[in-house]
Order: structure tokens, then sequence, then C-alpha cells
């Protein structure tokens, strides 16, 4: 039995003011068409739609991430051509699936909801004219309205979270606020959105959340692993037990990558940095996976602040982040899966790529 989800309030499409970029020059993702969230039937055309968030009035710490979905969306030495074939997997995901951008949700730092009710109807529009949602961040405070605004599409609770962060994000409250970077996770469990038994962490580490934190994501039926944890069991072994839960009594899989995740020594443009975490490999490689592997319904990348950035690195590590992720949704549609990615970069290819 699964909660039925609370009224909620739809934004008209002409309440939504929309930017090409809400904080800079008006451009798409790595030359993409654009796209209209007024127009359904250009959104039922599509496979998946990049919305940029460019909110970060909920960061605790260092600010910059309302920066984030410009530099994830143009920092790139390759043309902006909508064309990046992948070598592993032998794709074009800006070629072989209809990849549009819509543009910034307006979404100014003002306390209260609405802004991220903005972003929650532009995410649920998306969702429910059957293409993927690819929210750019914008600070963590996005999954709660884009986590719901899936739901709402999807269904109600048949959602799973596969959330990478250094952070859990499950605080009850943030400065005496509800709305937060380090709160959307209790909201969204709070909300009936998606089960606490169906979200996975990965890359938690620190000192940070408190024992009484902890105490409620163990009542919640979270399941967290720690960096520890991973270290000790090793990345695979996580990997398969988290997406066996994903997919238990689940229509889809929502993912949402805080580039925190990621150790600051290889992406230091973040807002609260914590030794210790994945490499890019282990990142790119893992989100690769869940695409290829599992339901993707909806994804955000979060957390990227330039101004904290170096030489770019962190925002090339987002972009990188959301190929990766169209890659394997392209790949999976293709009718491929994790096992019959090529094992080798020519194999097949002609008499140097056959031999062993």
């Amino acid at each position: 039995m699964h909660s039925r989800a609370p009224a909620d309030v739809r934004w008209h499409s002409t309440t939504m003011a929309r930017y090409g970029g809400m904080f800079g020059p008006d451009v798409t993702y790595l030359g993409v068409e654009r796209c209209d969230l007024a127009d359904t039937t250009g959104l039922r055309d599509a496979d998946a739609v990049v919305l940029g968030a460019p909110y970060d009035a909920g960061a605790s710490y260092r600010a910059g991430a309302r920066f984030g979905p410009q530099a994830i969306r143009t920092t790139d030495y390759l043309p902006h051509d909508s064309s990046r074939p992948h070598l592993a997997l032998r794709v074009d995901p800006l070629k072989d699936l209809t990849v549009v951008d819509a543009g910034d949700v307006e979404m100014p730092g003002v306390e209260g909801r609405q802004p991220l009710d903005r972003l929650e109807a532009a995410v649920r529009d998306v969702a429910e004219a059957g293409a993927i949602p690819v929210v750019l961040g914008g600070d963590h405070t996005i999954t709660w309205p884009d986590v719901t605004g899936v739901a709402r599409a999807v269904g109600w609770g048949r959602v799973s979270v596969i959330h990478f962060d250094a952070h859990a994000d499950t605080g009850e409250f943030q400065f005496g606020s509800l709305i937060g970077h380090g709160l959307p996770m209790r909201r969204l469990i709070e909300s009936g959105a998606c089960r606490g038994d169906r979200f996975l962490q990965l890359g938690l580490r620190g000192y940070w959340p408190e024992p009484d934190v902890l105490q409620w994501m163990g009542e919640q039926g979270m399941r967290s692993f720690e960096m520890h944890e991973i270290g000790r069991r090793g990345l695979l072994a996580c990997l398969d037990e988290a997406f066996a839960i994903a997919t238990d009594d689940c229509d889809g899989v929502f993912l949402s990558v805080d580039i925190d995740v990621t150790d600051p020594g290889s992406a230091p443009g973040t807002g609260t940095p914590e030794p210790g975490g994945f490499t890019p490999r282990e990142l790119l490689d893992t989100v690769r996976r869940i695409a290829v592997e599992l339901p993707v319904v909806g994804m955000d990348v979060v957390e990227v602040s330039p101004p904290y950035d170096s030489s770019e690195v962190t925002a090339f590590l987002a972009n990188r982040v959301v190929l990766e992720v169209l890659s394997g949704v392209a790949y999976r549609r293709a009718g491929g899966t994790w096992d019959s990615v090529p094992p080798t970069l020519l194999h097949g290819l002609g008499s140097s790529g056959t031999a062993g």
C-alpha cells in the first residue's frame, strides 16, 4: 500500500517565466535543440529534457551553485555540435536520443516554496510527457522538487532514489527552516514521494549527520553505503546490493548526483567539500552502469559551484556525468546490457579486434 500524493499547486506555464540562461549567456547543453515546456507535442517527442535549476538559497556554507547550470552546459573542449560518440558503448547519446534543452526555470533565491514549486511543475511536465528530466543544479535542495515532480507523474511512492553524496542530507531543520540543501531527502521520505526503504545512498563520509539523524534514517529503512563500507566490501558488491533494492517493487529510478561525492582533489568546485571520496573514474563508470541496467526516470547533478572551481575540472566532471547517463540510456534502449558492452575498444570492428 502506497500513500496518496498530497494536493499540489500546478503552475501554469505562463507564470513560469524562463530565460535561455537565468545567469549568463543563452546557450543549450552542448548545442542540443531548444524546447518550450508549453509545447506538449515537442515534449512527447523528446527522450530527455534538460532543465537548469540555478538555485543556491539552500546552501549552508559556500554559495555559487546558481552558476552551476551554465557551467555544466558549456564546459567542454569539443564543439557544441549535438554529437558525442561514446567510445565504450558505441552510441551517440545526443544523436540516438532526442535530447532537448528547456533552459533555466526561474528560481530567485527567495525564502519559501515559490522557486521550488516552479521547478517541481516543470519536472512534472517533462515526466508526464514520457521524457527523462535531466536537471542541472543548483544546490541539493532542488532534489526535493525534482523527485516529487517525477513521483507525481510515475507514481507516488513508486520511484526509488539512488543518491551519490558525501552527506546524507536528511536533517530536520537548517537554520530553523524546513528548506535547505541538508534536508531534501528527509522531506521526500516524510511526504511519501519515495519510500525510505527504497532510498539508496553511496559515498557518505566525514562527520555529519549526528546520531539522532542516523537513528531517524535507520527507522525509515534507508540503506547508506559509507565510504568505509565501500572500501571494505568493494564498490561492485555495494552496487549489486543497491541495484537489487532499487528495482524491488518500484517502477523507476531517480539518480541524484552531488558532485561532492567525488574527492575534492578532483572536484574542488563545490560548497561543502569532504576529503576521501570517489575518484572521477569510479563515479563515471557507476552512473553509466546505473543507466544501462536500471530504468532511470529522472536525474539531477547538483552542487557545482564555479566560483570555487579550478580550471573548470568540476564542471567538466558534471558535464560528463550527464553524458554518461544519457549514453547508458541510449545503449539500454538499443537492447544493450552491461554484459554486452564490448570488452575492448576495437572488438568486432576488424581483424585487429577479433583476437582473443
